[in-house]
């Protein structure tokens, strides 16, 4: 019997629940859901637009689609790194913005069931980052899962949107 097309999205997305790509941004590891990344590519000459906030490096061409790149490490108040050849520019697509994130290194791809995940209010009663949603625990390893919704408020995902 075929299936609907509501079924096969429900069975993607079922088959996405719970996987994490994994990277790092100096010591820490952090996970982003599957379901946001549209693509890793490596990093790659970046024009620079006037007036964006600082982590905002500027804009890239792939394949003719004009992207905004964010490094990560500044949006997350870390010192800036000069790239080298393991820094990645990971594509997501959240609120129908494509945005380039650019990390130290890209790890692997990781399921971290429910179970495995600790709200950050759990952990840290009062502590506030809006950037992780909670964090998942692999063996005896931790990584930081962000919530990608909140990477750029309503008022920078309208500035990155009018500035391409």
């Amino acid at each position: 019997m075929a299936k609907s097309m509501n079924e096969v999205v429900e069975n993607l997305e079922d088959t996405q629940k719970g996987r994490f790509l994994t990277f790092s941004v100096g010591k820490e590891d952090y996970g982003i859901e599957i379901c946001f990344v549209t693509e890793i590519i490596g990093i790659q000459e970046i024009t620079e637009v006037p007036e964006l906030p600082d982590y905002v490096k500027g804009i890239i061409n792939l394949r003719g689609k004009i992207i905004p790149v964010m490094d990560v490490r500044l949006r997350f108040k870390k010192a800036a790194k000069e790239y080298n050849d393991r820094t990645c520019i990971i594509v997501i697509d959240v609120r129908d913005i494509y945005i380039g994130l650019i990390v130290d290194k890209v790890c692997e791809v990781l399921s971290i069931e429910e179970d495995n995940t600790v709200q950050l209010a759990t952990v840290a009663n009062g502590f506030n980052n809006r950037y992780i949603r909670g964090i998942g625990k692999v063996g005896s390893e931790v990584k930081l899962l962000l919530d990608c919704d909140k990477l750029l408020n309503d008022d920078e995902a309208e500035l990155v949107k009018g500035s391409i």
